[in-house]
């Protein structure tokens, strides 16, 4: 028989051809049959057809319809199977692989020492202890080297708290990271405490509250707001900071006013029981504080929760390069306020996606094991109360040869030592339009050390039966942290700040560091 006539027969039941049909006929006789079939039956059309790909691949669906003697479609999803088939058995024989161990000796070593650029001068925490125990060396030497050291072991203990709270869940991290958030502050006052140094402690507590306040939020807003018109954040959650801080200042301001107006000369009281009355009044003050900050804990962690985990609006980068014309219109835009919602699709696409790529970069995954993260909290801990010992023996020394007040080191000085490395979080994540993040280390920060590290060391006190460590601060402590309060209040009542709101605060904290350099030293300072 001949050739065209085999071709012909063999595949006359499949494509309708007629025996001695060309090859080109053939050809054509099965385009012409799949037109009609599809214009009886038109195919379903997916989601994930590409007409890309469906146009390369039909000739080669076409002469696999000529050699194995289905339809084109009936391959396309038989192929398709396959790929899902063999998708899914890679996937498995990934499963079936065996993980890589997560922690190593050298991994743990380096996140817990080396976590950060500034852990460097962790070397000076050996260094400070030693120099302590040196015979007639200048007591300003173990002091700066204390001083310094103290910076990066506060560092290291935040991290290694943090690490913990990743894995304990929300509420129990959250209640880690608010006790554990001014340890240092914490252990700072009462070791001056109790070394009878009751102005360094006043003074410490309230320069913590407004470096952040002034010169952390400051930063974070100047230093942020460089290259964007404006940020957001959430101002729920900012204003109840600040009015929890407002009550603050308040238990600060009646003890100092009972103590002012309480010993006059018309009352029937000394000075001696109108202390031991503002001893009572400050302690009945701290308990209350304290059942503040509790239920705040619980607002946050458990009533109100949802309020402090909406994120907030994205800003765009400003451009760099104004084109010819475009000056006045910008200027104009600028005045006008526009948000991010009205600058166009794209700019909505652009802030939408940086937002999903925020939270993906929000997802963290602990870096140290439970056992190394709780040997590192240890460790930090313990240097940090030994620097902070040394530190605070120097302090009468230092006063006494260099003339510095008392007021300086402990309203402006000290407060560097606990925050140096949250500073330069909140300013690293400003700088990423974190700006919830900065807001919660400048404001959260001062709002624990008012109503908790502050109430805390007064019922320490009055355990230990230290009655003068009480709520009678001196006036002009009282007054600089309410302006300052009363600032920060008014920058962030819209929910948005730029680059000058920031040059605003960090002048305001100018001026108070300056005022605290000539403030005089009192003759009971030096004892």
């Amino acid at each position: 028989m001949p050739e065209k006539f085999k071709e012909g027969s063999s595949s006359s039941a499949n494509g309708g051809f007629i025996p001695g049909m060309n090859v080109d006929e053939k050809a054509k006789g099965l385009d012409t049959h799949r037109e009609d079939s599809e214009e009886s039956n038109p195919p379903a059309i997916s989601e994930d057809t590409n007409p890309v790909l469906d146009q390369t691949s039909s000739q080669e669906d076409r002469s696999n319809g000529l050699r194995h003697g289905h339809w084109p479609a009936f391959l396309r999803n038989r192929h398709k199977n396959k790929d899902l088939e063999s998708g899914s058995n890679s996937n498995e024989s990934r499963a079936d692989e065996p993980a890589k161990p997560k922690f190593t000796a050298w991994s743990q070593i380096r996140y817990s020492l080396f976590n950060s650029w500034i852990n460097v001068l962790l070397v000076c925490a050996p260094v400070g202890i030693a120099l302590h125990f040196v015979p007639g060396l200048n007591p300003i030497v173990v002091f700066v080297v204390n001083f310094i050291a103290i910076i990066p072991l506060a560092g290291t203990l935040s991290y290694a708290t943090e690490e913990i709270a990743l894995r304990t869940g929300e509420t129990i991290g959250g209640l880690l990271n608010a006790s554990f958030g001014n340890a240092v502050e914490l252990i700072v006052s009462i070791i001056a405490l109790f070394q009878n140094q009751i102005l360094i402690v006043q003074t410490s507590l309230i320069g913590s509250m407004l470096s952040n306040l002034l010169l952390v939020m400051g930063m974070c807003f100047f230093f942020g707001g460089l290259n964007r018109v404006q940020q957001h954040f959430n101002v729920t959650v900012a204003q109840t900071a600040t009015s929890l801080l407002a009550l603050a200042i308040g238990s600060l301001i009646i003890p100092t006013a009972f103590q002012r107006w309480a010993d006059l000369p018309d009352t029937t009281s000394d000075d001696s029981s109108v202390a031991n009355l503002n001893t009572q009044l400050s302690r009945g003050t701290a308990i209350l504080l304290l059942l503040v900050y509790a239920c705040y804990i619980f607002f946050q962690l458990k009533t109100h929760a949802h309020i402090y985990n909406e994120p907030s609006q994205k800003s765009p980068k400003r451009r760099v390069k104004v084109a010819k014309g475009d000056a006045s219109k910008g200027m104009v835009q600028a005045v006008a306020g526009i948000s991010a919602t009205g600058a166009g699709n794209t700019t909505s696409e652009e802030i939408q996606g940086h937002t999903n790529k925020t939270q993906d970069e929000d997802a963290e995954e602990p870096q140290l094991s439970v056992v190394v993260a709780l040997f590192t909290l240890a460790w930090s801990t313990v240097f940090v109360a030994i620097c902070a010992e040394f530190m605070v023996d120097a302090i009468n020394e230092v006063v006494e040869q260099t003339g510095v007040s008392k007021t300086f080191i402990g309203l402006i000085l000290l407060p560097i030592v606990g925050n140096a490395a949250e500073h330069a979080t909140a300013v690293t994540v400003a700088c990423k339009d974190k700006m919830d993040l900065a807001i919660g280390v400048a404001v959260g920060s001062s709002m624990q050390i008012a109503l908790l590290v502050l109430p805390l060391v007064i019922t320490i006190g009055w355990i230990a039966h230290i009655d003068t460590m009480n709520l009678n601060f001196d006036p002009f402590e009282v007054i600089v942290l309410f302006v300052s309060v009363l600032l920060v209040n008014y920058l962030i009542a819209d929910g948005k700040s730029h680059w000058l709101e920031g040059v605003l605060l960090q002048t305001l904290y100018l001026i108070i560091t300056l005022a605290a350099w000539f403030f005089p030293n009192a003759a009971s300072d030096l004892g």
